[in-house]
């Protein structure tokens, strides 16, 4: 098994202090949405969001994302001035769990998209297994 390259200094060592500090503020996790369910790649499209993230909090998220693994960027090959953020295989192990985040505000709160929440609830086993199909086509199977 390989080992795991250090990532930042944590202030525990609980698991779900773990995930906060990677995952625990809004834009980190709305990226990965954008990522996951609408295919965005560039700093454009991000930027191009429903929520409006400013430039400055987009850049430290994408780094931050970047230094713990779940996302990775490579040069854009029509443009190697331009950087696509692609999410890592442990970013789109996190389909599960954006899925049950999605259908536990969908149960509790107003939301939008219920065609979104319909699809999750009728399979979520096959809803995120079509995540991933999408994401290993993208990424050459990886």
């Amino acid at each position: 098994m390989a080992k795991k390259k250090p990532g930042p200094k944590r202030r525990s060592g609980c698991p779900l202090n773990a995930s906060v500090e990677m995952l625990g503020d809004r834009w980190s996790l709305l990226i990965i949405r954008d990522m996951m369910l609408r295919g965005s790649k560039t700093y454009k499209e991000f930027l191009t969001g429903f929520e409006g993230i400013a430039t400055n909090i987009l850049a430290n998220r994408l780094r931050r994302l970047e230094s713990y693994g779940i996302i990775a960027t490579r040069k854009d090959p029509n443009d190697g001035r331009k950087v696509i953020y692609l999410l890592t295989k442990k970013g789109i192990d996190l389909a599960p769990v954006m899925t049950e985040m999605v259908l536990w505000a969908a149960a509790h709160e107003e939301t939008e998209n219920p065609m979104l929440v319909a699809a999750m609830r009728k399979d979520k086993h096959g809803f995120n297994e079509e995540v991933r199909r999408k994401w290993a086509e993208k990424n050459g199977g990886k």
